[in-house]
């Protein structure tokens, strides 16, 4: 459980650099990625998470 924690925290911490480093230029990409259509969201999550595990499997092997 104290790995999970340090890996939920080190994802916060990624997340937010770009909000405290450039908070302007984050509130144009959200406006763009509000103009996305559904499905391009969709596959760009599904990329992420695929490429997340990826880095998971490389990690742990």
């Amino acid at each position: 459980m104290d790995y999970f924690l340090c890996v939920i925290g080190m994802v916060m911490i990624i997340e937010g650099v770009p909000y405290f480093a450039a908070p302007d230029r984050m509130k144009g990409w959200m406006a763009k990625i509000m103009e996305m259509a559904p499905a391009s969201l969709r596959r760009f999550g599904l990329v992420m998470m695929a490429a997340g595990l990826f880095l998971v499997y490389l990690g742990r092997s």
